[in-house]
């Protein structure tokens, strides 16, 4: 079995590669959108075309604005120290409660490792907001459950 320092990196790589997937998308997404304004010529059908143009305009907004949120996420993920140990629980931290296994970083969902299931949380989220600063014993309430913290890494 692999020590917590090992996790705690395969689960940092797991949420590189989410987020960094993330981005891709997005950015080749604001690509299709440059690349159908660069092909657009000029429409007899004036409001037609200038539909079309606004339509593209707030696809690309839209995108630009999901592409600056994923770079602060992927700048959160960057300020992790994985060989930390912690006492109490912060970013970087993982977590094994009564419910489940945390993973104290961004949120990316459910994450398997060698038949473990891990949640990659961000501590701005409701159960991250409510586990941050708590340690070993300590319990929480969350959705009507009690949690009980056993090991913080």
């Amino acid at each position: 079995m692999k020590d917590f320092v090992e996790i705690k990196l395969d689960l940092y790589r797991k949420c590189t590669e989410y987020i960094d997937q993330r981005i891709e998308s997005i950015q080749k997404k604001l690509d299709d959108v440059a690349e159908s304004r660069s092909n657009e010529t000029k429409s007899s059908a004036g409001d037609k075309h200038e539909t079309g143009r606004t339509m593209m305009q707030l696809e690309e907004q839209k995108a630009t604005v999901q592409l600056y949120s994923a770079l602060e996420v992927r700048q959160t993920l960057n300020q992790i120290d994985i060989e930390s140990t912690n006492t109490q629980i912060g970013l970087g931290s993982l977590v094994r409660c009564n419910t489940g296994n945390y993973f104290i970083a961004i949120s990316a969902g459910k994450i398997e490792l060698e038949g473990v299931l891990y949640y990659g949380i961000s501590i701005q989220s409701p159960i991250g907001q409510k586990l941050a600063g708590k340690g070993v014993n300590d319990t929480i309430q969350f959705n009507g459950k009690k949690i009980a913290i056993l090991e913080v890494y």
